[in-house]
């Protein structure tokens, strides 16, 4: 898409996640047994193309990149979009087209694209490790069908998945699996976590059919779709903290202190340029990470950033910069906001929740130091 494409798509989506996301929507979306809404996830993948937005038409998708979904995901993080947009667009079909089965891709990618199939990807295993350095759920492959032995923890909407795609190992390596969460021998536990606008969840697997997706060891296919995932969720991040920074603007022109609107005290001021620089700079961050993904899933994909590094250094500053500025940014919203900033009745504190639940996702901070530190010490060396 051209620049003024994107614009107007930008201002479709924030049109239609106003409604559809509004805050009053999130709350009530955010409380019930769910927590997200089908009946709106549909709309949105069937008249806005979300979900499908960076497929190809032959796979029931759009046919555009993930520069557009990159938009996408930024307005979703704007109004804390109750639905399982990251599971299913950021995580689920990424895993796909990098895995690249032209029949795999033929025979679950329609269904994601339009709602009717939401999907989960196991990142983590049952203690908040990351799932490839953690406790893998083991492949039994001596019978005619795959089945998985192994519990996976915190896994993005998986109590409402109908499909998760996990790695486990086999006698070859590492494979992915995909596994109906409607077989026998699949358990889902929802669990209590500190941002309810988004849902996580417990699965294990007792001897549960599967079905192998990967031919050899998939494990560089994996780390790919997870360095995809991870620069649209910065996209994502970037977006909540760009909303809480227009939360604080207009309530420091707003708040009279002292006769006068408290925006108006320099201390103020300063601390709002500081947010100002943080969200401009997760943007950045956030769209040379989305642009260097969709040269991954699309060689020939139109890059408005010349001489990007390759995905993984991208991916894990986009991370590192957009986890911490969000946290910070969100923060510092409350403080402004004062009193009425620490209550439930006010948004600032959903922000904040969702601010340290994306941070902890799919990768801390200090866990992307560390592989920044090996990928330039490799290129050094």
């Amino acid at each position: 898409m051209s620049e003024s494409e994107l614009r107007l798509l930008r201002e479709s989506i924030r049109t239609a996640l106003e409604d559809l996301s509004s805050p009053t929507a999130v709350r009530e979306q955010m409380a019930s047994d769910q927590g997200w809404d089908p009946r709106t996830w549909r709309r949105l993948c069937r008249e806005l193309g979300i979900a499908g937005l960076a497929v190809r038409e032959d796979d029931g998708g759009s046919g555009f990149s993930l520069t557009e979904l990159g938009v996408v995901f930024e307005e979703a993080g704007r109004t804390l979009l109750c639905a399982p947009l990251m599971a299913t667009a950021g995580l689920t079909i990424p895993l796909l087209q990098v895995l690249g089965d032209e029949a795999t891709n033929k025979r679950y990618l329609p269904g994601l694209c339009d709602g009717t199939t939401v999907g989960a990807v196991v990142t983590s295993d049952e203690f908040g490790r990351s799932v490839l350095e953690g406790a893998l759920v083991r492949a039994d492959m001596t019978g005619g069908t795959p089945t998985l032995t192994g519990t996976a923890g915190f896994v993005i909407d998986g109590a409402s998945a109908d499909l998760i795609l996990l790695p486990a190992r086999t006698e070859d390596g590492i494979a992915v699996f995909a596994v109906d969460t409607q077989a026998p021998g699949v358990t889902k536990v929802p669990l209590v976590s500190l941002d309810q606008t988004r849902r996580q969840a417990t699965v294990t697997f007792a001897k549960a059919s599967a079905t192998r997706l990967s031919e050899g060891d998939a494990t560089a296919a994996f780390v790919r779709a997870l360095d995809i995932a991870r620069t649209l969720l910065a996209a994502e991040q970037a977006g909540g903290a760009s909303r809480c920074l227009d939360m604080a603007v207009a309530y420091a022109k707003t708040r009279v202190q002292f006769g006068r609107p408290i925006g108006s005290f320099q201390a103020l001021k300063q601390k709002l340029a500081d947010v100002l620089i943080q969200v401009e700079s997760a943007k950045s961050a956030a769209e040379a990470g989305v642009q260097a993904a969709a040269l991954v899933l699309d060689p020939s994909a139109v890059v408005r950033i010349p001489g990007l590094p390759d995905l993984p250094t991208v991916a894990a500053v986009a991370q590192l910069y957009c986890s911490e500025a969000y946290v910070t940014v969100a923060a510092d919203t409350i403080q402004i906001h004062g009193g009425i900033g620490f209550t439930w009745e006010h948004d600032a504190h959903l922000y904040y929740k969702r601010a340290w639940g994306s941070r902890e996702m799919l990768g801390r901070p200090e866990e992307h130091i560390e592989r920044l530190s090996e990928l330039l010490g490799s290129e050094v060396s």
